[in-house]
């Protein structure tokens, strides 16, 4: 809202690791029109880090991801996430 002669914006602050998480059949990086990473099937993270993240949250992140149930199961059931228990 405009306050004044300019407009201000708050700006909120979060000290968490964001990830936006998408199942993928293949999936690159390129820089410069060269690929210096790719995969198959499987999980494409797109993980928002800044200086002040609590440390410590990226194994809390990282243990959320591969407990996602996100992937077919033996009776095709969305429930298999990337553990496989033996």
């Amino acid at each position: 809202m405009p306050r004044g002669n300019g407009w201000r914006f708050r700006r909120e602050r979060s000290r968490d690791m964001r990830a936006v998480i998408q199942r993928v059949k293949r999936a690159r990086v390129t820089v410069n029109g060269e690929t210096i990473g790719s995969i198959g099937a499987g999980l494409l993270v797109l993980l928002a880090v800044h200086s002040e993240d609590s440390a410590g949250i990226e194994k809390k992140i990282a243990d959320k991801i591969i407990n996602l149930r996100i992937f077919a199961d033996d009776n095709g059931k969305m429930n298999s996430s990337l553990i496989i228990n033996y």
